[in-house]
C-alpha cells in the first residue's frame, strides 16, 4: 500500500472523523486497490474522445463543430491533468516507474505539465487544506462574487487571456526564471522535451490523416476552454464550503450529469470530497466510495452540490471579489497545476 494510502486511513490522525467508522479495514483496503486495466481504459477513453473531436471537425468543418470540438478537447485536456493528478498520488499503477511514465507521457506532457514537481506541491494542499499553509487557498477564498465579476473571468478564459498568462508563467518556470509555487528539480531547455515531443507526435498523427491543421484545435482549447474548466473545477471543489475545519465540510463533491462529465468533470474529478477523505483511492473507485458513505449516513451533513449550475449559483450570490480578484488573482502558472 502506498504512503499516501496509509496516511489517508490513519484513524489516529487528528483529521480522522466518524465517517471512517462506517468503512471497515477490508473495505478501505479494497477501495485503495489499483486496477491496471481500468487505468489503461481511462487513458484510452480520454484520447478516443479527443480523437473523435478532431474527426468531427475533419468530417464536417463548420463553426458549430469547431466550437463543440474546442469545448470537448478542453475538457479532455483537464482529463489529462486529472490522470496526471492520479499519477501524483501513485494510484494509476502499482509500479512507480510505470505510474510516473504513463502519467507524464500519456497525460501531463501533452498539456504542458509534469508529475514530479506537481506531486510535491499538491501533497501540501492535502496536508494543509483550508489553512494558511494551503498553496491553493487563494483559488477558493474570494467567493462568492457578483455575476458580473464571474462573467469577466469567463471572458478572460475564453478570450485566451488566462491561457496566455499561464503559458508565460509555465515557460518562465521551466527555464528557472520564476519563483512559482510549483518548482522543478531541474530547469532549462531539457524541461521542454516532454511537451515538445508529445505535441509533435500529436501534430504528426494528424498530418498523417491529411489534416495537420486540426492541431490548431488543441492549441486553441489549451488557451481557452481548458482555462475555463480549470476555473470551474477549482470553484466547485473548495469555494463556498461549509466548515474549513471539518473534513466533510471543507471540500465539495458535485453530482454530475452525463453532459457535465463530458464537458466539465472528466475522470470522476467531481468526487472531490471522497478524494480528500482517502486521497489514494483510484478515481474509478470514488463513485463506489461515495455510495457506501451516503448509504450508511456518513454524508448527511457533507458538502455536496447537485450539478455545476448549482455551484455557479452559489459562486455568484455575493459581492466579495467584485473587483476581479477571484481565481484570476492567483498566479496563472500555478493555477494550471492545481487539481484538488
Amino acid at each position: 500500500m502506498t504512503t499516501e494510502a496509509t496516511q489517508a486511513i490513519d484513524e489516529s490522525s487528528p483529521a480522522a472523523s466518524p465517517w471512517m467508522r462506517v468503512l471497515d479495514a477490508d473495505e478501505r483496503r479494497t477501495l485503495h486497490q489499483t486496477n491496471a486495466l481500468r487505468s489503461w481504459l481511462s487513458f484510452a477513453v480520454n484520447w478516443v474522445i479527443i480523437a473523435a473531436a478532431f474527426a468531427l471537425v475533419g468530417w464536417a468543418p463548420n463553426p458549430l463543430t469547431v466550437v463543440l470540438a474546442i469545448f470537448v478537447i478542453g475538457a479532455r485536456q483537464l482529463g489529462c491533468a486529472i490522470l496526471m493528478h492520479e499519477a501524483a498520488h501513485r494510484s494509476l499503477f502499482r509500479s512507480r516507474e510505470l505510474n510516473d511514465w504513463a502519467g507524464n507521457w500519456l497525460a501531463a506532457y501533452p498539456v504542458w505539465l509534469d508529475v514530479a514537481p506537481y506531486r510535491s506541491y499538491h501533497l501540501k494542499h492535502h496536508k494543509h487544506t483550508w489553512t494558511d499553509l494551503d498553496p491553493d487557498l487563494a483559488l477558493a477564498m474570494p467567493f462568492p462574487i457578483t455575476p458580473r465579476s464571474f462573467g469577466r473571468k469567463v471572458w478572460r478564459d475564453l478570450s485566451g487571456q488566462t491561457g496566455w498568462k499561464r503559458a508565460v508563467a509555465t515557460y518562465k518556470r521551466d527555464l528557472g526564471k520564476s519563483r512559482g509555487k510549483v518548482k522543478r528539480d531541474g530547469s532549462g531547455w531539457s524541461a521542454f522535451r516532454g511537451v515538445v515531443l508529445t505535441n509533435a507526435l500529436l501534430l504528426g498523427a494528424l498530418a498523417l490523416t491529411g489534416h495537420a491543421e486540426l492541431y490548431l484545435l488543441w492549441v486553441v482549447a489549451w488557451f481557452t476552454t481548458f482555462s475555463l474548466v480549470l476555473r470551474i473545477r477549482s470553484i466547485a471543489e473548495h469555494a463556498m464550503i461549509d466548515d474549513p475545519a471539518d473534513p466533510l465540510g471543507n471540500t465539495r463533491t458535485t453530482i454530475a450529469s452525463w453532459w457535465e462529465r463530458l464537458l466539465l468533470a472528466p475522470n470522476r474529478v467531481n468526487y472531490h470530497l471522497e478524494h480528500h477523505l482517502m486521497m489514494a483511492v483510484p478515481h474509478y473507485n470514488l463513485p463506489r466510495m461515495h455510495e457506501m458513505l451516503r448509504a450508511r449516513g456518513a454524508f448527511s451533513a457533507a458538502c455536496i452540490a447537485h450539478g455545476y449550475l448549482e455551484v455557479r449559483r452559489r459562486a455568484t450570490t455575493g459581492a466579495a471579489g467584485a473587483s476581479g480578484a477571484g481565481t484570476h488573482g492567483a498566479p496563472a502558472g500555478d493555477q494550471s497545476l492545481t487539481f484538488g
